[in-house]
């Protein structure tokens, strides 16, 4: 037999053992702005980079539903958690997959659920916070763990699901936050997600590899490759070149670059985000009296319908971007898309501040008593798109003779002089929880002093926020009053809901992009014509 034949036969021989051809193994390559460094469940605060992989390591014991409604118990999709069920109205129970693993072949237990709830409590403050409504986690026997909550609330299972993936407390018990131990699990953790780390070249690039037994199915995406770029130019421009095959927060005005190229593809994902002009309700000089000129609901009221926000969001984002009708963002469950909210009309503006005591001067602007109708905007200038939006609005007001100047600050600064209130208005922007009780913070009366920097106080939304928070039934119509309601006060200009724009290559099918953590489902991404490969790869790959 000749050396070519024996070879083929041996490869014949291997296939006609393992049933199968090998299949050749796919990459996914991601241009970031930011690597992650402390990829763990609650070690991941204020670090985007960190949860987006920290997401693939570990799991959460359920999903939301497509719909991200976060109210009831309907539509959540399993994970670590194969089923559950409600023994009453304050006890949730959890039965766990039992074949769920760690990344070291120890099942994953109830013991873990239970450990990493208490450890989320004990070292976070915010998710402290979070979690100050469940009462105690009990293990009732290695896969079984109740829930037990200090009252009935629509969102338990949100609540117990949502807020932090579960840790391995066989590996974590009893270890310091700042001890070698901990410090070499960060460096290598244990994870049950369908990839594990595999290498990190800071500066440069981070490596997930497939978990090939993962209890839900092998993973299509061989390995992950998270590769740093130093600027949105040079991303887009990695794209373009072949040597990333994904791109996240592509700005609007490169979009038509990209999606120019026949190779790639865009993706518009809805977001939780929302920008707004607050209206400062309190005196800057004095907090403890109302603001001489925006105290006057007709004033604030003017101010919106002075505004052209249809145009104006067109003009900053195109297609891009949502207008909301109140502080909720656009997938938001609450929010209704038909709404069509406060009109543009100057002869609205002109009326509510005839009515509210102000004389249009001889050069068109406004005074009563002889003061002008004269505020200041406060911006971030490190955000060119509040740039953007501030000058539009200072033009349109400048229109109907409201006198706005824009005070563009160093971004520290900027938030000084939010926090301490000092502002007549202030460009706000807030990425929020998917879950809308989050309004709560900043629009309750119990707010002021807090999140709520502007002393906005309705009784009426904080008797509504109420109620959503504990009606289950009508939880929905509750808060849109509540937005409805905010809005009929004129608490604030609400400007946009952004979408997030994904350029990603063809060849990249099923493509599932979630808008809480954009990579979550990459692991069941699949590849045109089960072609492998992908973008350049570390040199060492």
């Amino acid at each position: 037999m000749s050396r070519r034949t024996l070879i083929w036969a041996v490869v014949l021989t291997l296939a006609a053992c393992t049933g199968t051809e090998r299949r050749a193994p796919t990459t996914l390559t991601i241009a970031v702005g930011q690597l992650a460094s402390s990829p763990v469940p609650t070690m991941t605060e204020g670090a985007s980079a960190n949860s987006d992989v920290a997401n693939l390591l570990f799991l959460r014991l359920a999903e939301l539903p497509p719909s991200y409604r976060t109210s009831g118990d309907s539509g959540f999709i399993p994970r670590l958690a194969r089923s559950w069920e409600r023994r009453d109205s304050v006890t949730l129970v959890f039965h766990l997959d039992p074949n769920a693993r760690w990344q070291d072949g120890v099942p994953v237990s109830a013991q873990d659920v239970a450990f990493t709830i208490a450890r989320a409590r004990s070292v976070s403050p915010q998710m402290a916070t979070l979690l100050t409504t469940i009462r105690s986690v009990e293990v009732e026997d290695s896969q079984t763990v109740a829930f037990h909550f200090s009252e009935a609330y629509p969102e338990q299972l949100y609540n117990a699901t949502y807020h932090v993936p579960i840790l391995p407390a066989h590996l974590l018990e009893g270890v310091g936050d700042h001890s070698e131990q901990q410090s070499a699990f960060v460096r290598q953790p244990v994870g049950s997600g369908p990839y594990r780390l595999a290498e990190v070249a800071p500066g440069d690039h981070l490596v997930l590899q497939a978990v090939e037994d993962f209890f839900l199915g092998r993973p299509t995406i061989d390995r992950v490759i998270f590769r740093l770029g130093s600027d949105p130019e040079a991303r887009n421009n990695m794209l373009l070149t072949g040597q990333a095959d994904a791109v996240q927060a592509i700005a609007p005005a490169d979009a038509p670059r990209i999606a120019a190229n026949p190779d790639l593809a865009l993706y518009t994902v809805p977001g939780f985000g929302v920008g707004y002009l607050l209206f400062n309700q309190q005196d800057p000089n004095h907090l403890d009296r109302p603001h001489p000129i925006l105290a006057d609901p007709r004033v604030r009221s003017a101010l919106v319908h002075a505004l052209d926000r249809p145009r104006m969001l067109q003009a900053v984002y195109r297609e891009f971007a949502y207008l909301p009708q109140g502080p909720a963002a656009r997938l938001h469950w609450i929010v209704d898309t038909t709404e069509t909210g406060v009109p543009f009309d100057t002869t609205v503006t002109t009326r509510l501040l005839t009515q509210a005591g102000w004389a249009r001067r001889s050069d068109g602007t406004w005074s009563k008593g002889g003061h002008a109708l004269s505020l200041t905007l406060n911006y971030p200038s490190t955000s060119r798109v509040r740039a953007q939006f501030a000058q539009l609005a200072q033009e349109q007001w400048r229109r109907v003779g409201i006198d706005v100047s824009l005070n563009g600050m160093e971004g520290a600064l900027w938030i000084d002089r939010r926090t301490d209130r000092q502002f007549d208005i202030d460009f706000s922007s807030a990425t929020m929880d998917p879950s809308p009780a989050g309004i709560t913070q900043s629009w309750s009366c119990a707010g002021i002093g807090g999140s709520n920097v502007a002393g906005y106080c309705d009784p009426k939304v904080d008797s509504l926020l109420g109620l959503a928070l504990t009606d289950a039934g009508n939880a929905l119509a509750h808060y849109r009053a509540v937005l409805e309601t905010i809005r009929a006060d004129a608490a604030a200009a609400f400007l946009y809901s952004p979408s997030t724009i994904f350029g990603i290559h063809r060849r990249f099918e099923n493509v599932t992009i979630v808008p809480y953590s954009y990579w979550l489902d990459v692991w069941r991404w699949t590849v045109r014509n089960g072609a492998g490969g992908g973008a350049s790869q570390p040199a060492d790959g």
